[in-house]
C-alpha cells in the first residue's frame, strides 16, 4: 500500500510538469517580443509649385499630376503644396522646406544656390515667353503708348510674365522704371483681370495662364487681346533637394517624361497647359543666368520692388 501511494505521488508530479497541465504559468512582466515585423510608413514628401494660379486653381490643375506620381512611385507619398504668392514660395526653397519644387527659370537659379538640382523641364522652351494683354478698345498700338500708364505683372521675379516683358519694353524705347506705373499684383490671373477692369493699360503674363484664362473666363477674355510677345527662353524646371535619393530623382524624372505617351498622361498635361516634360539639368539654365545678368545691368535688379 505504501509503495502504491509513492507511485501515485510521482505520477501526479509528472502530470503537473507536462505542458498545459496544472496551473498555467503567469506571463513574465515587461516588454514582449512580437514575431510580426512592424509596418513602416512610407516617407512623405512635399511637391511645391510656384504660384501660376491662386491656390485653389493650382490644386485643380496640378493635383492629378501628384496623384499620378503616387500611383507610379509606391515607395513614398507626395503631397501638393501651393503658395499664396511668389514671395512665400521663394521663402520655402530658401529654407529648404519642400523636397521637390517646380519653380520658374529665375527661381531655378536661386534654388540652385539653396541646394536644389534640376531633374526635368516643365514644358517646351518655345512656350516660355512673355505676352502683353490689352483691352481691344484701348487704342494702344505700340510700346510708347504705355508711357505714363499703369502696367500689371504677377511679381517682380516672374521671369516670363515680368522680367522678359520689361526687357521687351526697354528694348523698344520705354524707360521701364520711370516711364511706367509698374504694379505687381500677385498672380497671373490678377495681372490679366487688372486689364479687363481698366485698372491697368496692359498686363504681362505668359501663354499657359493666358490659355487657362480664355477657357475659364471666356466673356472677359473676349474683351482682351495679346498685342506683343517676347522672345522665348527655357521653360520652368522640376527640382529635387540635394539630399533626396538619386534613385528616387530618377524615378520622378522618368515618370514625368513619360506622361505624353499615354492618353491619361496627355489629359494631365492638358490640365496644366503643359505640352510635355523634358529631361534637363542645371546646365540648361545657364542661358537664364546670362539673360538675367543683362537685364539687371540695363533695367533693374531682380528683387521685390
Amino acid at each position: 500500500m505504501k509503495q502504491a501511494t509513492v507511485i501515485h505521488s510521482i505520477l501526479v508530479m509528472l502530470l503537473l510538469a507536462l505542458p498545459g497541465c496544472g496551473k498555467q504559468e503567469e506571463q513574465t512582466a515587461g516588454p514582449q517580443l512580437d514575431a510580426t515585423p512592424a509596418r513602416q510608413e512610407a516617407p512623405a514628401y512635399h511637391f511645391a509649385i510656384h504660384p501660376l494660379h491662386n491656390p485653389a486653381k493650382l490644386s485643380e490643375a496640378y493635383q492629378p499630376l501628384i496623384d499620378f506620381l503616387n500611383e507610379r512611385i509606391r515607395s513614398c507619398r507626395f503631397s501638393l503644396e501651393a503658395s499664396r504668392d511668389y514671395a512665400s514660395f521663394e521663402e520655402k526653397y530658401r529654407v529648404r522646406t519642400p523636397e521637390f519644387i517646380l519653380p520658374n527659370p529665375w527661381q531655378t537659379l536661386q534654388a540652385e544656390t539653396a541646394g536644389y538640382r534640376v531633374i526635368a523641364m516643365a514644358g517646351a522652351p518655345k512656350d516660355f515667353k512673355g505676352v502683353f494683354v490689352v483691352r481691344k478698345d484701348s487704342g494702344i498700338k505700340q510700346p510708347a503708348d504705355l508711357i505714363g500708364k499703369a502696367v500689371s505683372y504677377p511679381s517682380p521675379t516672374a521671369l516670363a510674365a515680368c522680367i522678359m516683358p520689361q526687357y521687351y519694353l526697354f528694348t523698344h524705347g520705354v524707360k521701364v522704371m520711370t516711364d511706367l506705373d509698374n504694379r505687381y499684383v500677385g498672380s497671373q490671373e490678377s495681372s490679366i483681370m487688372n486689364v479687363f477692369m481698366g485698372q491697368t493699360a496692359a498686363g504681362a503674363t505668359w501663354p499657359p495662364p493666358w490659355r487657362a484664362f480664355q477657357k475659364q473666363h471666356p466673356d472677359e477674355a473676349e474683351a482682351l487681346t495679346v498685342i506683343w510677345e517676347t522672345e522665348s527662353l527655357v521653360n520652368n524646371s522640376v527640382m529635387s533637394r540635394d539630399d533626396m535619393p538619386a534613385a528616387l530623382q530618377g524615378q520622378i524624372r522618368d515618370a514625368l517624361t513619360s506622361l505624353d505617351q499615354t492618353p491619361a498622361g496627355k489629359t494631365i498635361l492638358a490640365n496644366m497647359e503643359t505640352a510635355r516634360f523634358l529631361p534637363a539639368t542645371n546646365e540648361d539654365y545657364e542661358a537664364v543666368r546670362r539673360y538675367v545678368s543683362r537685364f539687371e545691368s540695363e533695367v533693374r535688379p531682380v528683387k521685390k520692388q
